[in-house]
Parts: structure tokens; C-alpha cells; sequence
């Protein structure tokens, strides 16, 4: 899911830059209410990977390194600053003095190891363990035998980390939710409850939380950024249907509806004047697609790929979410390094798709199932797919189920042959294309309970991928790039996915909130920055 340019690869892209607050400066205290339909599933930050709990969890935690609120520019956090070693295998971090847990003891580098080693052992079934690949020691430390024998103590506020081979992600990597650190005590004290009890360093912890009710976040007082936070408190409240939610806030007793604006009512409210200044919209770096399962006849057959990316009317599918995205012709989105503008992919022709689906034996078309999220709009959207295939013979019956049962059915090589995303598309960890490559599309992604939901894996590919990888030299930025557009063009030539489109974000936020629009509709802290969130004068 979630994202920067790292030393090595591109130039920081500010994805936003409108700064247009009203007051001179931010306000200290005060509160806002933030309302989600879900409950949270947990707090910890090895284990927490959905876009709804990420960025509470960066709320609560913070790694090495981070992200300047509102951009995908990369900056230093619980690191003061860092070197890397001429080979790019040695990153050398020196810790800031003085940072305090909430259970009030100070931080030091044996957090750090303690953190990483953590996340890459198996016992702590972390979804982010594979990130940490490159490290060195990571091959006995995710079997169990073993630990990162490459992250060494200096001292107290010295890290050492060496790499097996050279990664251009690595600082994105340390600036994920994964790499957050966490005190051994604390965990040691709640074992699997450590999610519902989360000991961190970040702006705010955990003051209540009611499950199936609310969250409360309390500001840390000893934050060492300084400045920040700037409420008081922040009251998730769970259960709210996204109606109720928009009404509330309308009604001014919600200040963030955390699921956005529903579907039905966006055209009505983002025309209304009276919510003009409420509304911030930001682009995202995601892409919803259909996945077809290359393990699965006849999806084994290139041509009938190609012939179904043929068939699909991407623009029809963005109307039916009023025009909230652009059309997509391949895996990465337009602001990803590696995005090929010049790629032209297959162009709606239902006529052409019919020809291919003949040339490939199926003159007569088949049978096949397309799974879904039972959440609107996705069953819509699926129908709409329904519709277009049927025009040129495939007859699809959709399985309309909860999202955790679509995404266990994609973890198996032989349950379904298609996945419509929606609900469950993918948005960056890190703004980097390697990371909409390996555990989506990669070899590493296609296995059991994995996110490559098309069991796509050309070894040749993975070859090119890690190669690219290992251009940590600034001056091959751009060639590093061009190999990242001829993997990802590769791809979509072998047609594993229909792209559907790429998704704007847009959060509606209470009269009474303020802060730099960017941080409503943040690129990495998703959906919103909480930490630099601010209450506008006498409100």
C-alpha cells in the first residue's frame, strides 16, 4: 500500500505545494474527530498494512528516517543524519539525543536492531519482513536460524547497517511503518497484544481505545520534533457508516470523514460552494486494475489477455466514479519514476478483442468468474467489466465477497481467475517503482497468501529488476529509470493486468481545520498528515 525519491534514483517530487492557510501560524491544542467505518485491526507497526491504521500507525511511531508532510520528499527523523559508503552497502546512522519512548525511557541503537530484527523474524509474521531483503543476514533471519547480522551497535547513538548487495530503495525502506522502532519491554510485556497496547516514539500515543467505538490519540508532550503535534488529541470514532459520517461533518460533529466523500453524494457536494474550501484534492501514487490469473486456463494464453485488456471501457468505469481518476494503460501511475508517457498499451477495440479471442481458439468465448469487493462502488464496477466482456463472448459471474475473503482467494494459485481490485488496489509503500514490482507482480509476490494476484513471474524480468536495484550511484538515475519503464512496459505487453485507471484522493475536512492542503491528502501519512493538523482561531 503507501512512498519517496531516495538518493540514486529521482529528484523529490512536492506532489503538493498549496500552502493556503489562513492564520500567520499553526494553533496549539484543541481536538478533531476523524470517523472510519472499520474498525482498526491493529497498532503494531510490523504487523499494521492497510491504508486506514498507516497513518495513525506513523502517528504513533517513528523510523530512521521520513517524509517532509505533504511530499514524497525523504528527510531525516529519529536519525540526525547518516552517511553511505562508496560501495552503497554501508549505511552508517548517528541517532538523535535525548527521544523518549511514551513509557518514558530514551531511545538508543539497540531499539534499532531490536526493531528490525523484530520485523524480520518469522515468529512476528510481519507482511513487511521481505523489504528488508537486502540486509545483510536477512536469509537467517526469515527462517528462523538467526538474526540481521548486518545491523551492528556502534554505540548508544550509533547504527550500522550493511547491505548483501547494493538497493536504491534502502532509505525508503527505513522510512516505512515496518522499520518503525519499537522498546523490547513493551512488546515483551503485551506478546500478540502489543497491537492494542502500542509503546512508540511518535507525536501522539494511545490514550483509549474502546474497540468497535473509538481510538483516542493524546499529544506527547516530550516530542522531540519540535512544534509538533498541535492537538490536543484526535478521536477516531469506528462504526460510521461514510453517509452518516458526511452528514455528521456537514452538521459540524466530525472533522475528518476518514472513508471519504461516498460515491453517491461526491457530485452533489464537490459542486456545492459551500464546501469549496473544505475540499483538497491530491493526486496518489495507485492503480486499480483487473488481474488475471496466469496459472488459470485460459488466462495461461497471452492472446485471450490482451484480447480482455481490449475489451474493457476504462472511461465508462471512471464515470461511474465521477470522473475521480484517469485513464491507466499500464501497471505504474503517471507520477511514479519508470511511468512510460510514450506507452501506448491496448486500446478499447471490442472488435479487435473478438478477433484475438477467435485467433486463440475461444471464437465462441468461455466461462469464468471475476471476484469482488462487496463495498460500492466495486460490485458496479464489476458489473460494467461483466457487461464489456460479454460483448466479446466471456461470460463472467461475479463473486461478490467481503474484501478479506477476495484477497485470500487471490493468495491461492487456483481459486480466481480474476480480481477486479478495487477497494484492494495498490498504493506505493514508498514512491519508488521497484515496490509496485516485487509484491505484485514479481516472482517473490506469487506465492500463497502473496499480493500477485496474477501469479505473474518471469524470471528474466526479476533479473532486470534487481539489477536496477543496485544502481545506488545518483548518476544513474536515469538509467535506472529507463530500465524500470522497460520492465513495467514488458509486463503490460505479457497483459497480466487490465489497468483500469489511476485514483485521485479527496478529503473533506470540517470549517474549523487547518494546516498546508497537502497534508489532507498526503502521499505517505494516507489518508491524512495527523501530525500537523492544526484548529483554526476561536474554533
Amino acid at each position: 500500500m503507501k512512498k519517496n525519491w531516495l538518493k540514486g534514483t529521482v529528484a523529490a517530487i512536492a506532489l503538493i505545494a498549496s500552502f493556503g492557510t489562513a492564520n500567520a501560524g499553526p494553533n496549539d491544542g484543541g481536538s478533531m474527530v476523524v470517523t472510519y467505518k472499520d474498525d482498526v485491526s491493529t497498532l503494531d507497526p510490523a504487523i499494521g498494512y492497510d491504508w486506514q491504521n498507516w497513518s495513525m500507525i506513523k502517528s504513533l511511531f517513528d523510523s530512521l528516517l521520513d517524509y517532509k508532510p505533504g511530499t514524497t520528499e525523504l528527510t531525516t527523523d529519529l536519525a540526525e543524519s547518516y552517511t553511505i559508503s562508496d560501495d552503497g552497502l554501508t549505511y552508517t546512522f548517528k541517532l538523535r539525543n535525548g527521544v523518549k519512548f511514551h513509557n518514558g525511557r530514551e531511545m538508543t541503537a539497540d531499539d534499532v536492531k531490536y526493531s528490525l530484527d523484530r520485523v524480520t523474524n518469522p515468529k512476528t509474521q510481519s507482511p513487511g519482513a521481505g523489504f528488508f531483503a537486502s540486509v545483510k543476514g536477512f536469509d537467517d533471519a526469515s527462517d528462523g536460524s538467526g538474526h540481521l547480522s548486518g545491523v551492528t551497535v556502534i554505540d548508544n547513538n550509533t547504527v550500522k547497517i550493511e547491505l548483501s548487495r547494493p538497493d536504491a530503495t534502502f532509505l525508503h525502506v527505513l522510512a516505512i511503518n515496518f522499520a518503525s522502532i519499537v522498546p523490547k519491554e513493551a512488546v515483551e510485556k503485551w506478546g500478540e497484544d502489543f497491537g492494542k497496547h502500542p509503546v512508540g516514539t511518535g507525536a501522539y500515543s494511545l490514550g483509549e481505545w474502546i474497540l468497535g467505538q473509538r481510538l483516542v490519540f493524546k499529544k506527547n508532550a516530550d516530542y522531540y520534533h519540535a512544534g509538533i503535534p498541535h492537538l490536543d488529541e484526535i478521536i477516531f470514532e469506528v462504526g460510521q457508516e461514510p453517509l452518516v459520517a458526511l452528514l455528521r461533518l456537514q452538521n459540524g460533529e466530525v472533522d475528518i470523514a476518514g472513508d471519504g466523500i461516498p460515491p453517491a453524494k461526491f457530485l452533489e457536494v464537490s459542486k456545492d460552494p459551500k464546501y469549496a474550501d473544505n475540499i483538497v484534492e491530491g493526486s496518489q501514487l495507485h492503480t486499480g486494475y483487473i488481474s488475471l490469473n496466469v496459472k488459470m486456463k485460459p488466462f495461461d494464453d497471452v492472446k485471450v489477455r490482451r484480447a480482455v485488456n481490449m475489451a474493457i471501457n476504462k472511461d465508462r468505469i471512471i464515470r461511474m466514479i465521477n470522473g475521480r481518476a484517469v485513464v491507466a494503460n499500464q501497471p505504474l501511475p503517471p507520477l511514479m519514476p519508470g511511468y512510460d508517457p510514450a506507452y501506448k498499451g491496448f486500446a478499447f477495440d471490442q472488435a479487435a478483442a473478438k478477433a484475438l479471442l477467435a485467433e486463440a481458439g475461444h471464437a465462441d468465448g468461455f466461462t469464468t468468474e471475476l471476484y469482488v469487493a462487496n463495498t460500492d462502488p466495486q460490485p458496479r464496477i464489476a458489473q460494467a467489466i461483466q457487461q464489456d466482456l460479454a460483448a466479446i463472448g466471456i461470460k463472467a459471474e461475479i463473486k461478490s465477497l467481503a474484501q478479506s475473503n477476495v484477497i485470500a482467494a487471490g493468495g491461492e494459485d487456483d481459486q480466481a481467475p480474476m480480481i477486479w481490485s478495487g477497494g484492494m488496489a495498490w498504493i506505493a509503500d514508498f514512491p519508488d517503482p521497484s515496490n509496485f514490482y516485487g509484491p505484485i507482480l514479481g516472482c517473490s509476490g506469487a506465492v500463497q497468501g502473496g499480493w500477485n494476484w496474477s501469479w505473474y513471474c518471469n524470471p528474466e524480468l526479476d533479473k532486470m529488476a534487481i539489477e536496477a536495484d543496485s544502481m545506488t550511484d545518483p548518476a544513474d538515475a536515469a538509467k535506472r529509470e529507463a530500465a524500470w519503464k522497460k520492465i513495467f512496459t514488458s509486463i503490460q505487453d505479457e497483459a497480466p493486468w487490465v489497468p483500469i485507471f489511476n485514483e485521485q484522493r479527496f478529503t473533506i475536512r470540517s470549517e474549523r481545520l487547518d494546516g498546508p492542503d497537502g497534508i489532507f491528502v498526503d502521499p505517505v501519512h494516507i489518508p491524512v498528515h495527523y501530525d500537523t493538523v492544526f484548529v483554526k482561531d476561536g474554533m
